[in-house]
C-alpha cells in the first residue's frame, strides 16, 4: 500500500511541475504575441487619428476623433493603381519563376544520382546568404553592361524584369533547399514505378512529382510573396524612374519637405500591407499543412 501512496503522491508532484512549465511557457508565449502584435495595433491606432491632434495632445494622449481621413488622403497621394500594377507586375513573375526553377533543380539534386550532386545543391543554397548590399555595385554593374551591349540601355536596368531576375537569383537557393529536402522524404518507389511504366524525365516531374508538392509550393509561395512584395532595396538601387516602382517605394509620396505626416503614413502602410494578408488568408490551409509536413511519420 505504502509504494502505491508514493506512486500517487510523485504523480502529483509531477503533474504540478508540468503545471508550472505549461503557465510559465503560455506566459512567455503571451509576452512574444503581446510584442509582435503592439507594433501592428500601434500603427492602425497612429492611421486613425487626425495628425493636429496629435501634435496638440501629444503622441500617447486619447484621441477626440477618430476617422478614415488619412486612409482616403493616402489613396489619392500615392497613385495605388499604378504601384499596385508595378508590384504585381514584380511580384507575380519574380514567385512563380522562383518556384519553377526551384522546383526544377530540387528533382534533379533529390531524384537523380550524379558527381555534383550535392554541390550544386549547395551552390544554390550559398548564393542565398550574400547580402544584397554587398553584390548590388556589380549587379548595377552588369545591368547597364549588358543593356549597352545588346542596345538597348534598359533592357534591365530601370525594368520590371530586371528586378524580377534579381529576386528570382536570390530566393531561388531557399526554394531549392526546401523542395529538395522534402522531395527526399517522398518514397523512391513512386519513382521507380514511374520509370519502370517508361515516364519521361519531364512526365515524372510535371506528373508525378509536381502534384506532391502542392502543400511545399504554397507554403514557399506564401514566403516568397511576402519577401519579394515587401522589397524595397533592389526597386530603389535597379531603377531610376519613380512610376515604375513597387508600392514600397510609394510610401515616400506621403512625406513632407519639412514635416512627415506620421499618421498618414501609418495609413499608408497599412494599405500597402493589405495583399499580403489577403495571400496569406486565401492559402492560410495550405500554408500551415506544408510547414507541419515531415512533423509526423506514416
Amino acid at each position: 500500500m505504502s509504494i502505491d501512496v508514493e506512486l500517487q503522491q510523485a504523480a502529483v508532484r509531477y503533474k504540478n511541475k508540468q503545471k508550472v512549465k505549461d503557465r510559465f511557457i503560455s506566459a512567455l508565449i503571451g509576452i512574444f504575441a503581446i510584442v509582435w502584435i503592439f507594433p501592428i495595433a500601434w500603427t492602425i491606432w497612429t492611421s486613425l487619428r487626425p495628425y493636429k491632434d496629435v501634435r496638440a495632445n501629444g503622441v500617447f494622449s486619447m484621441p477626440k476623433t477618430l476617422n478614415l481621413d488619412n486612409y482616403a488622403q493616402a489613396v489619392s497621394r500615392m497613385e495605388l493603381p499604378l504601384y499596385f500594377w508595378n508590384t504585381a507586375a514584380i511580384t507575380i513573375p519574380a514567385v512563380f519563376l522562383t518556384l519553377f526553377f526551384g522546383s526544377l533543380i530540387a528533382f534533379v539534386v533529390s531524384r537523380y544520382s550524379f558527381k555534383w550532386n550535392v554541390s550544386l545543391l549547395l551552390l544554390f543554397t550559398a548564393g542565398n546568404l550574400l547580402p544584397a548590399q554587398l553584390v548590388f555595385i556589380p549587379v548595377f554593374k552588369m545591368y547597364i553592361t549588358l543593356g549597352k551591349a545588346v542596345g538597348i540601355p534598359r533592357i534591365l536596368y530601370d525594368s520590371h524584369w530586371g528586378v524580377v531576375l534579381i529576386h528570382v537569383a536570390f530566393q531561388m537557393g531557399f526554394a531549392t533547399f526546401v523542395l529538395s529536402s522534402y522531395m527526399k522524404t517522398v518514397p523512391k518507389e513512386i519513382s521507380e514505378s514511374a520509370m519502370v511504366d517508361g515516364a519521361s524525365v519531364f512526365v515524372h516531374y510535371s506528373k508525378v512529382m509536381l502534384p506532391l508538392l502542392r502543400p511545399a509550393l504554397a507554403s514557399l509561395g506564401v514566403l516568397m510573396t511576402t519577401w519579394i512584395y515587401n522589397d524595397f532595396f533592389w526597386a530603389l538601387v535597379l531603377m531610376s524612374t519613380d512610376s515604375k516602382r513597387p508600392i514600397t517605394s510609394a510610401l515616400g509620396r506621403l512625406q513632407g519637405e519639412f514635416v512627415t505626416d506620421y499618421n498618414l503614413l501609418a495609413a499608408g502602410a497599412t494599405i500597402a500591407a493589405l495583399p499580403t494578408l489577403i495571400v496569406f488568408f486565401v492559402l492560410r490551409k495550405q500554408f500551415v499543412s506544408g510547414l507541419t509536413l515531415g512533423s509526423t511519420k506514416g
